[in-house]
């Protein structure tokens, strides 16, 4: 039986990496559809903004309540992985409570620990539901959110409850056969919180405790792997990407636009600066702006697929305030679902970007990018530092350089700037006689 256990695991296990490994290359090659960009350097900076934003969750604090409870669960998401490294070995070994023999009275020590952030974050879990379906925030209900992701972030909040009574269930179970079996059964100490399940099972025989036991164990180590599976489809997928995001975020100031080189190159030779890349002659331009997916960097998919569709961009976004369809939020879903698209029907040995279909227009409109006004409030707001900014601004570029299908009062201001160096019509020269006019009515007085 103990060698059926043993094969059984390894069988679940390979299953789930053979699923697992097709996901991530589906999603690696899904954000490799983006043009390439060297964002190799100032690692030091780099890898702070990493350890502040995703691994100190530095920008989720803005908001204390959820910022406290997701922390619950972040911490928990990290510990308990650590009793999950002794579930597989007892897998793999046919063991069971492999470490408690080596760790003594310190493992009564961790299994409390454990039991108490398994509390923490069914807690957190329970307090979340609520917030999304009986107090109903604002920001999780806007237009975007869907069937699917409405269901999936109930979704996971229930799995992760269940995982964690999962975990209590085996230790209140694992206590009592301690007592009875005492010869196959470690001893763990007094476990605080699965003490209180221990009256609902201690009705049960001796064979039965060890079915609830091994049932809780499977169902844990199972839904594990299930989950781990499951966050590749899921919004969830920033568990990972988060921390590849926040390093290879933008170290420029807010508000900095990204130039394209071949027209600075261009512009510099025509003022006559001469600088090495006007030197050269410039690059061939494939396409100005962005209207597909291809046409934006590794970074921008990489951050669709690091979403978290928390909503906290749109929430702070002025145009969507004011009842706007922008939501900065629907632009990185949009820009994922794309990508996704694109990337699957290239695998099943479809059309991919020739499909007929491409982001601006079959997902994000006109309308939306226009009401952006370019505040970057989204991209302050983000706790994991996407920036929906930057793929408005290349749609915007698109609409304006390829199509000249921006508003006829944006074309103005356009060739006033261009002619008068200002987004009004008067000349240069006229620019100070607002000063001269202040001047006469000083003398005049």
């Amino acid at each position: 039986m103990e060698y059926i256990q043993q094969v059984l695991f390894l069988i679940v296990v390979g299953v789930a990496a053979f699923i697992l490994t097709k996901r991530i290359k589906h999603i690696r090659s899904a954000i490799q559809l983006g043009k390439d960009v060297d964002l190799s350097d100032n690692k030091s900076a780099r890898l702070n903004n990493m350890l502040l934003v995703a691994f100190g969750q530095k920008k989720m604090f803005k908001r204390f309540i959820p910022a406290f409870l997701h922390l619950l669960i972040y911490v928990g998401f990290l510990v308990i992985n650590l009793e999950v490294l002794e579930f597989v070995l007892d897998g793999i070994l046919g063991t069971h409570r492999l470490f408690a023999p080596y760790l003594g009275s310190f493992y009564n020590v961790l299994m409390n620990v454990f039991e108490f952030l398994a509390v923490a974050v069914l807690f957190s879990c329970v307090v979340f539901l609520i917030r999304r379906n009986v107090l109903k925030v604002k920001r999780f209900h806007a237009a975007e959110m869907t069937k699917w992701p409405t269901l999936d972030g109930n979704l996971i909040l229930v799995i992760e409850i269940i995982l964690m009574i999962a975990i209590l269930t085996m230790n209140a179970s694992d206590q009592l056969l301690q007592t009875r079996m005492p010869d196959q059964y470690a001893s763990t100490g007094s476990l605080f919180f699965s003490s209180f399940l221990i009256p609902l099972l201690d009705g049960f025989g001796d064979n039965m405790l060890v079915i609830v036991e091994r049932g809780a164990w499977w169902f844990h180590i199972v839904g594990i792997l299930a989950f781990s599976v499951y966050i590749t489809y899921s919004k969830h997928l920033h568990i990972a990407l988060a921390f590849p995001n926040t390093y290879y975020s933008s170290l420029k100031p807010k508000g900095e636009m990204n130039n394209m080189d071949a027209v600075t190159n261009e512009v510099n030779m025509m003022l006559g600066i001469n600088t090495e890349q006007a030197a050269a002659p410039p690059a061939e331009v494939g396409r100005f702006g962005a209207k597909d997916v291809n046409d934006l960097t590794w970074k921008n998919i990489m951050s669709a697929y690091s979403c978290t569709e928390c909503g906290r961009c749109t929430s702070e976004c002025p145009a969507n305030q004011t009842g706007k369809k922008l939501s900065p939020r629907k632009i990185m879903m949009d820009t994922r679902d794309r990508a996704d698209e694109v990337q699957t029907s290239i695998e099943k040995g479809g059309k991919g970007l020739e499909d007929g279909k491409s982001l601006l227009g079959d997902y994000i409109t006109k309308e939306e990018i226009n009401a952006c006004t370019s505040c970057n409030a989204c991209v302050e707001a983000c706790p994991v530092n996407i920036n929906p900014l930057e793929i408005i601004l290349e749609m915007r570029r698109y609409v304006a350089m390829e199509e000249s299908g921006s508003p006829a009062s944006w074309n103005s201001m356009f060739q006033n700037i261009e002619t008068s160096f200002a987004p009004w019509k008067f000349a240069p020269t006229d620019r100070f006689n607002w000063a001269n006019d202040l001047k006469s009515e000083k003398a005049d007085s």
